[in-house]
């Protein structure tokens, strides 16, 4: 039984921060890229965020120098620090590990799991 539950959500004024976590069970996904991608209504799910190893990171160029993502192995959770909000990040942010060991790249069909998906609100 993999599940992957997301935290952290909420509303926040533009300029504010938020953390984001993901807590995975079931299994270890240390080998295995963890990512985060969001999706607004009415549009197309972005990428966000991805690591693996807890080393090499990536980012999607709307969120590049604002969101940190890092990851507790031992957890087994993946964190998502959101500085610098604005009303565009509104979302639905989910948590995804990918289907291949050390993938942790954008593409949404090469993640496997996902969580349920944390609200994210960013208000003017």
């Amino acid at each position: 039984q993999v599940q992957l539950v997301e935290s952290g959500g909420g509303l926040v004024q533009a300029g504010g921060s938020l953390r984001l976590s993901c807590a995975a069970s079931g299994r270890t996904f240390s080998p295995y890229g963890m990512g985060w991608f969001r999706q607004a209504p009415g549009k197309e799910r972005e990428f966000v965020a991805s690591i693996v190893g807890s080393i090499r990171t990536r980012y999607g160029d709307s969120v590049k120098g604002r969101f940190t993502i890092s990851r507790d192995n031992a957890k087994n959770t993946v964190d998502l620090q959101m500085n610098n909000l604005k009303p565009e990040d509104t979302a639905v942010y989910y948590c995804a590990v990918s289907r291949s060991i050390y993938y942790y790249g954008g593409s949404e069909n090469e993640y496997a799991y996902w969580g349920q998906g944390t609200q994210v609100t960013v208000s003017s």
